[in-house]
This record gives structure tokens, sequence and C-alpha cells, in this order.
């Protein structure tokens, strides 16, 4: 009986069909509850049909939901299918299609069939808070996995779509840049991403038309920068981030984020001079890591649903460890319990709202595991000291 259930716990296809039966139970519970995270789901397919009717895809809509929309135009391409379904039934497909790409790039990664399954197990917790919030941050995740991997495995093509998707729809997937430098035949990954791109960019003037597509562009980056300045009060459900631990803990919201990122865009950069290290693909994904981590630590607008991207990022640097040594054990724990679990009810309400969320403590471990990243970046041998096995 123990080693059959062994048997299944290890089956990364047993682990994988439970997200998927996870992705339509936490969507029929909302629809019928008529959860808040419904609102999401309202915005996102209003986005397709606002964007039919030509009307400003970044304003309020009171009589249709509530709160702002800020993905891209391009994303009512993706959405329409979605959006022309009954509600309940749109949002559960919307759940597993973002959640097939998730699982489709933990599939993806040269990890053995064991180890993909306990990284599914690991951050089932994670993905639960992300899927129930009906948000894109999945698919974003799962998107970022690919194109690394495809970068290593040369399907350049494949990986610029994935990178050029994430960017159209919102903005963070031109973090999948980072993995540039690897690129074998740079000049195909170019001239492909460029044909793309154009393809991304007319593609919603088939329905709408090019003046609204272009003035869409505008108002999208006008409303970037006022939700970044909104993103920035103490005490709130966003910066759950290094910058918003920060600026909590010393009781200063002004404090911007450029101060950070004079810091951390270097840190994040400093590893690419290790040039000799570049042809192992532990190095590869040790980058990939330090990437996901770094967009959630350093954006404003991380919010608790945003760290399935983070919490996949130390999966990563945990098991490309050859050795897992105690601390590296504790650090995994770390970031579990007070990571993955601090917006639970494994912590009390008073200990949530007092503590974890008055000063972003969710952003804690994940700021020590991204030093660490780096740490390891700069000082290891990838050829000795990793395994992919």
């Amino acid at each position: 009986m123990k080693e059959k259930f062994l048997k299944i716990l290890l089956n990364p296809k047993y682990i994988f069909g439970v997200y998927l039966i996870i992705s339509v139970v936490t969507a029929i519970s909302k629809y019928l509850r008529g959860d808040y995270a419904i609102n999401n789901y309202l915005i996102f397919k209003n986005v397709f049909f606002n964007t039919i009717h030509q009307k400003n895809l970044f304003i309020h809509y009171p009589d249709l939901y509530f709160d702002l929309n800020h993905y891209g135009v391009f994303f009512s391409a993706l959405i329409a299918p979605f959006a022309m379904m009954p509600d309940w039934l749109g949002i559960s497909l919307w759940n597993i299609a973002n959640t097939f790409i998730f699982i489709y790039g933990i599939y993806k990664l040269p990890f053995s069939d064991s180890k993909k399954a306990i990284f599914g197990l690991l951050c089932l917790q994670e993905y639960i808070t992300a899927a129930l919030s009906l948000q894109f941050n999945v698919a974003l995740t799962g998107l970022l996995l690919l194109s690394a991997v495809y970068i290593y495995e040369r399907k350049e093509v494949k990986s610029v779509t994935a990178i050029l998707i994430g960017i159209f729809v919102k903005i963070y997937g031109i973090v999948g840049l980072t993995q540039f430098f690897f690129i074998k035949n740079k000049t195909r990954f170019i001239l492909s991403g460029i044909a793309i791109a154009v393809l991304f960019f007319v593609l919603p003037m088939a329905y709408s038309s090019p003046q609204f597509v272009i003035q869409c562009y505008s108002d999208w980056f006008q409303s970037i920068v006022e939700k970044n300045s909104e993103n920035q009060v103490l005490g709130n459900m966003q910066d759950i981030s290094l910058m918003g631990f920060v600026r909590r803990v010393l009781g200063d919201a002004s404090i911007s984020n450029l101060v950070f990122l004079a810091g951390g865009l270097p840190l994040f950069a400093l590893p690419y001079i290790r040039i000799k290290q570049y042809k192992h693909y532990a190095f590869q994904l040790m980058i990939l890591a330090s990437t996901l981590l770094f967009l959630v630590l350093f954006s404003s607008s991380s919010e608790s649903p945003t760290y399935i991207i983070a919490v996949v990022g130390v999966l990563i640097w945990f098991f490309l460890q050859k050795e897992r040594t105690p601390l590296i054990i504790g650090l995994l724990v770390f970031v579990i319990i007070f990571t993955c679990f601090s917006t639970s009810d494994l912590f009390p309400k008073f200990v949530k709202e007092n503590y974890i969320i008055k000063y972003s403590l969710k952003a804690v471990p994940c700021i020590v595991i991204w030093l660490r990243v780096t740490y390891e970046l700069l000082t290891k041998d990838f050829e000795k000291n990793y395994s992919l096995n």
C-alpha cells in the first residue's frame, strides 16, 4: 500500500492531473459563490468586448466590474474564445488553459519524473492561491519556463513567441530576454521575434481599428505608470516585494523604486560576466531562477497571487542542488512556511494583518533565496556542483 502511494506521489502525471482538477474546482467554486475573483475574469472578458466596440480599455466601467484592467490590447485575442462562452464555462476553461501552460512548463524542465512530481507538490499551495484569483500569472510562469527551455533546445521561434506573449499581455514577459546571451542562433531569434511582434501588434486591428490599437498602447503605458504610484502605499495588498518590505519597515512609502533598482539591477546582471559558465544548462536555469525571483521582488505590483512566479524560481534553485545540506533544506522550509502558507489559515488572522501584510513579510524568504542564488551564480562551478538528474 505504501509503495503504491509513493508510486502515485512521485508520478508527475498524477500530480499534474490534480492541478487540472483543482483548476476546474476553484473556477466553479468562485463562480457559484460570486467571489471577488470573478471580477478579475469580468475584467479579462471585457478587454475583448471593449476592443470590439473600441472603448478605452483602461478606465473604470462600474456597471461591468470594479477595479481597472492593466493588460494590453493583444490580450483581447487570447481571451476572445473564453469571453464568448457562458461565464461558468469560460472561467473553467480559462483556468484550465492557464494551468496547462504552467504544468507543461514544469514538464519540460530537465529534471527526473520524481523531481517534477515533488516540484509540483511543493508549489501546489502557491498555485492554488494564484488559481483562486483566476489571474494570468500561472500561464506567465509557464511561458517564462518554456522560453528558457526552448532556447536550450535551440527552438528560437517557440522561445521568442513565449516571451512576446508575456510582453504583449503583461509587460513582465520581457524578463524572458535575460536568456538572450545563451541563444545559439541569435539572428533567427531576432528576425522571427520582429515578425511575431508585428503580427501581435496588428492582430487586434482585425476586429477594431489601427487608430484604436495605437491609442491603446499609449493608454496602457499611462495606466502602468499610475498603477505603480498607487501600489506604493503602506499596508495595502500590493507591493509585497523587497521594495515594499523596506518601505514598510521604515514607514516611508515615498522611497522610489529607482533607489532599489539602482542596486538590484547591477547585482542581478553581475553573474553574466562568467561567460565560461554559459554553456552549462544548470547555469542557464539558475539565471532563470534569479529572473523569476527578481521579477517579483522588484515590482511594486507584486501581490500574493504573483508569488507563484517567485516560488517556481525557488524550486528551480533547490532542485539544481547536487547536495541538499541542512542549510539548503532549511531555506526551502522557510519559503514553504512563510511565503506559501503565510496568507493561509496556518497563520492567525491577527498575525497576517498586523505583521505579514503590514510589513510584506511574504517576500522575506524569497529575498534571502535570491541573494543566495546570486551568490551561487557568482562563485560556483556549474559543471561540478549542480545536477539536472
